[in-house]
């Protein structure tokens, strides 16, 4: 600006100036932030790098008032930074790999500064949300469960429940539970066990019997519906535990059932003598096994006694004349179960002057239904067999004891020179025999054994013919009788030249 300055003289003076007014910026003015692109909604498994915003910054301010900087609050806990890009353009990327289990929000504040004096800060603040994945498996809160079912128990029963937990959301949340298949002796898993798919609760299906199966060993497995799905099992041990649900079973003495046992002893039985000895086995387990025995009647308390672990019976005395010549006990072998469990053996004691052997003592004969009726039909069928097998070998035998010998025909001697002529009648045989045959040699006679088949052929079996020997052989067919032997129906066969012997 100019500035003109004037006296009040009579003839006034003038001066001119020029003023140069400089104006100092005062730090009045907030810096600004803008975000031009955001994403509000990010999936937990996007990679590390992921663009979220893009961000901008100024100030109206001058000089070191206009100057600006932008920063993250809580920039360690954050799984994000800040790159600048340009000159007042910041890029809002992810850092770290993001979890939706651990922190599913994020309230990501943005501080913009100047470095006037005193600064000047603006704050802006967006909301991300974390999109669930299906990256978590079911987890049970157990890798092994055992669970103890007493015998007896009702089908249907609820043993136990199994619960698995899956931090992820929605349908990635939600767990179907199930057995998985196993065979144990023909039988599936699923025919003794139920589960409720939804819940995991675990019912018994069938009664179980401690003393045919003691433990079942299986997997459960909780998958959840995501996709793909994920699953795990956890291996569930069944221990069934015994009930006393066995009465102890007397095996010694033997007796039949509702019978007495009947000792025979000598009067002369020294004090201590072992009468008999009580045996009783019980088929539970632990104290449900354990069996003591007591006397629940005696006819005289003062000569016997019971050993209430071992089942031993003896004397405490000496027999004397005044006592019975028969005594009566009654013994009950007892369980240790909880109710308890007996069962009862009566002995009867016969004391005698001496003791017979065995060959005078009797036995009451005990009855065995030996010969059922099944026993007796196998009896039947089992010789009918043999009998039709040894008349069989029988027959065969005869059979071939009774089989025909061929005979040789016997023929008068004859000349060196001679031949049987073949108008020579030789009788028939009967039907059986196909030709008759006739045999001269200058040597010797041979037999000629004849044999008939089918074909009507001749069969000739011809011993060692010595040399010079020769024979002829005319046959005579089956359908010509002696009295029709012609010239024309006779054939000489075979004439070996006659050779001198040696």
């Amino acid at each position: 600006m100019y500035i003109q300055a004037q006296d009040r003289g009579a003839t006034p003076r003038t001066g001119h100036c020029k003023v140069m007014v400089y104006i100092t910026d005062l730090n009045d003015n907030y810096p600004e932030v803008n975000i031009e692109s955001v994403k509000s909604l990010l999936s937990e498994n996007v990679p590390v790098g992921t663009l979220i915003a893009v961000v901008s910054v100024s100030d109206r301010d001058s000089g070191a008032n206009g100057v600006v900087e932008l920063t993250l609050s809580q920039q360690q806990s954050l799984p994000f930074v800040l790159n600048k890009s340009s000159e007042g353009y910041f890029e809002l990327l992810v850092s770290k790999p993001l979890d939706r289990e651990i922190i599913s929000k994020y309230d990501i504040t943005m501080r913009v500064t100047d470095k006037g004096s005193p600064p000047l800060s603006e704050d802006e603040t967006i909301t991300l949300e974390i999109l669930d994945v299906n990256d978590n498996a079911p987890t049970f809160s157990q890798s092994y469960y055992t669970i103890h079912v007493v015998e007896n128990n009702l089908p249907g029963a609820l043993l136990t429940s199994l619960s698995a937990f899956d931090p992820d959301l929605h349908e990635n949340q939600y767990l179907v539970y199930f057995i998985m298949e196993k065979e144990i002796v023909n039988t599936s898993m699923s025919m003794l066990f139920s589960i409720n798919p939804e819940n995991g609760d675990l019912y018994a299906l069938k009664t179980f019997d401690y003393e045919r199966e003691r433990d079942f060993l299986f997997h459960i497995e909780a998958r959840d519906s995501g996709v793909p799905p994920l699953s795990s099992n956890v291996t569930v041990h069944i221990i069934i535990l015994d009930q006393n649900d066995n009465t102890p079973l007397i095996v010694s003495p033997w007796r039949a059932q509702g019978s007495v046992v009947e000792e025979v002893i000598p009067r002369s039985t020294d004090k201590g003598h072992l009468i008999a000895k009580v045996i009783a086995i019980d088929a539970d387990s632990e104290q449900n096994a354990r069996v003591t025995y007591q006397l629940l009647q005696i006819s005289d308390a003062t000569l016997f006694s019971l050993d209430q672990y071992n089942g031993e019976i003896r004397t405490t005395r000496m027999f004397s004349y005044r006592d019975p010549r028969q005594q009566r006990l009654v013994i009950v072998a007892k369980d240790n179960g909880d109710p308890a469990l007996s069962a009862t053996v009566t002995i009867k004691i016969s004391t005698v002057e001496h003791v017979m052997s065995f060959s005078e003592t009797t036995e009451l004969p005990i009855e065995y239904d030996v010969f059922t009726d099944l026993n007796l039909y196998l009896v039947i069928g089992l010789g009918a067999v043999s009998f039709l097998l040894l008349i069989t070998i029988l027959v065969i035998i005869v059979l071939k004891c009774q089989k025909p010998k061929p005979k040789a025909i016997k023929i008068p001697p004859a000349n060196r020179n001679s031949v049987i002529s073949r108008n020579s009648v030789i009788s028939q045989r009967s039907s059986t025999i196909a030709d008759s045959t006739l045999i001269s040699s200058d040597a010797y006679w041979y037999s000629l054994f004849l044999a008939e088949t089918r074909k009507g052929k001749v069969v000739v079996r011809q011993p060692i013919i010595p040399k010079g020997a020769g024979y002829f052989v005319s046959s005579i067919p089956r359908s010509i009788g002696p009295s029709e032997t012609t010239d024309s129906r006779a054939s000489t066969l075979e004439q070996e030249p006659r050779r001198e012997l040696p």
